[in-house]
């Protein structure tokens, strides 16, 4: 496993690594990432000298987000890469008030996909070996972690810390909770926990600040049955499926005349007409067509009335992206693009491309996060690409947040692939703006509740000494992964 850290166990705020959330084998960094990270933590050390700072300070400081994103241009450019690159003056590694400049902003951003688990829940207890799939590296930086107590470590990704990740060391305003495949046996996250991790920020004034998916596979046994009670009880804001996923590991197609139909349907006839279907990062070669998305423009075009949220986008991180040339590539995103033009959806219409893990994994190489970029914003329109982490798989998402800020798609891929620049405007409507009507949410009112709750305030007094691990959570090699795939058996 590649380290990023320095002998004195310091991190970079902008997380380069190898960890995934789970659903996709972790992947090593490229050598040009290695170099990255290698000469901005030498960089952020020499920068803190020439501005008085001792590293720690500097590393959360503004200028240390700078000289990082700094680092990677540089590495980047030497490694021949033109798609894009992260837009920052030389001197936002010395100067704070223009790195913020380059690094903070005024966007709602709404993040609609974060997850959390139960450290407590019964997943866990009935499959302890599932907790090693979470072996981040700060364990010590964490007081509820007790070496001689199996998994306590998972104490460290407790409510509390979701809510200091998510909300405190980001300028993240709301979140979507969402879920993982798993049976209703084996959830890591059920929806009664769910529910208590949202009234743990409603208990901050928070209202609004957190919604639930509800989790429906219609080819398993009561699933289609439970939505009624998602829907009523549980008051959940969509509905969240895994195509891939299933029975003896075979999945379906929304398409299908007896499963996706079916829940489509039941979704009409229930009011709440949001489907957010898990496609690309494949679980593996088991049902691998039902990762893709050929069927997404299918249903798009028979349910006009209905809204389909690709989550990831169709993205696959073992494959590079490129532009979309003809039939396209037959894998990634490119299926998703050959569906809309097949089924003539025309940008801004029904489907909407969600960057969970999608984005993360793209920032490490400027050329395939502009043609990921350049792709969806092209084909599935302005409106209809929506802002999501994955976290807390990934820790805290500011690093994501500050790299989007930054990104911008060089003007030699613009002209030669018709790509669209990263404008403010646009960076606006990804972070927030797409999503709110999508989920029924009302921006002034959603802007004035969260500027005035506890949530708020304890945001402000906390970016007076804030104290930001770095971390990230989710599996970082194949042993890990698999550890945390047990929840399944």
């Amino acid at each position: 496993m590649t380290r990023r850290h320095d002998p004195d166990g310091l991190r970079l705020p902008i997380k380069i690594d190898a960890t995934s959330n789970g659903e996709f084998q972790p992947i090593e960094i490229s050598t040009a990432n290695r170099e990255g990270n290698k000469l901005a933590l030498e960089q952020a050390s020499q920068n803190a000298r020439r501005t008085g700072f001792n590293r720690r300070s500097f590393l959360i400081s503004s200028c240390g987000a700078a000289t990082t994103l700094l680092a990677f241009n540089d590495v980047n450019a030497q490694a021949g890469k033109t798609g894009g690159s992260f837009e920052l003056e030389p001197d936002a590694a010395f100067d704070p008030e223009l790195a913020m400049h380059h690094l903070s902003g005024e966007e709602f951003i709404f993040d609609v996909q974060g997850h959390f688990v139960d450290p407590n829940g019964r997943w866990i207890q009935e499959n302890p070996d599932a907790g090693r799939g979470f072996m981040f590296q700060e364990k010590a930086g964490c007081s509820l972690f007790d070496e001689n107590v199996p998994n306590s470590h998972l104490q460290c990704l407790g409510p509390q810390e979701f809510v200091k990740d998510v909300f405190l060391d980001s300028d993240t305003d709301m979140m979507v909770l969402s879920f993982v495949p798993s049976t209703k046996a084996t959830e890591p996250l059920t929806i009664e926990e769910a529910d208590a991790t949202r009234q743990i920020v409603d208990g901050l004034e928070g209202n609004q600040r957190l919604l639930l998916h509800g989790r429906v596979n219609p080819n398993q046994d009561g699933d289609l049955q439970a939505m009624d009670e998602l829907k009523e009880r549980w008051n959940v804001c969509g509905w969240k499926t895994y195509t891939q996923f299933g029975p003896g590991g075979k999945g379906f197609f929304l398409s299908d005349e007896d499963t996706g139909i079916p829940f489509i349907e039941k979704a009409i006839d229930l009011g709440l007409k949001i489907i957010c279907v898990h496609k690309g990062l494949p679980f593996g070669p088991h049902s691998y067509e039902h990762s893709q998305c050929h069927d997404i423009g299918v249903v798009a075009k028979r349910y006009p009335d209905v809204n389909f949220l690709v989550y990831h986008s169709g993205f696959v991180a073992s494959k590079a992206e490129g532009p979309y040339v003809g039939n396209g590539s037959g894998d990634g995103i490119d299926t998703l693009v050959k569906s809309l033009i097949d089924n003539d959806i025309a940008p801004n219409s029904n489907v909407y491309a969600e960057l969970g893990s999608t984005w993360r994994f793209a920032m490490r190489d400027p050329d395939n996060a502009a043609h990921v970029l350049g792709k969806l914003v092209k084909y599935c329109g302005e409106n209809n690409v929506l802002w999501g982490t994955d976290s807390i798989w990934y820790g805290s998402p500011q690093d994501q947040i500050q790299a989007l800020r930054t990104f911008q798609i060089s003007k030699e891929f613009q002209e030669r692939f018709g790509y669209a620049p990263m404008t403010p405007r646009l960076r606006a409507k990804i972070f927030g703006l797409n999503a709110m009507p999508v989920y029924g949410i009302d921006m002034q009112e959603a802007k004035l509740r969260t500027s005035r709750d506890e949530v708020s305030h304890h945001r402000a007094n906390y970016l007076n000494q804030p104290n930001p691990r770095y971390a990230t959570y989710g599996p970082k090699n194949r042993r890990e992964f698999l550890n945390l795939k047990r929840w399944e058996s």
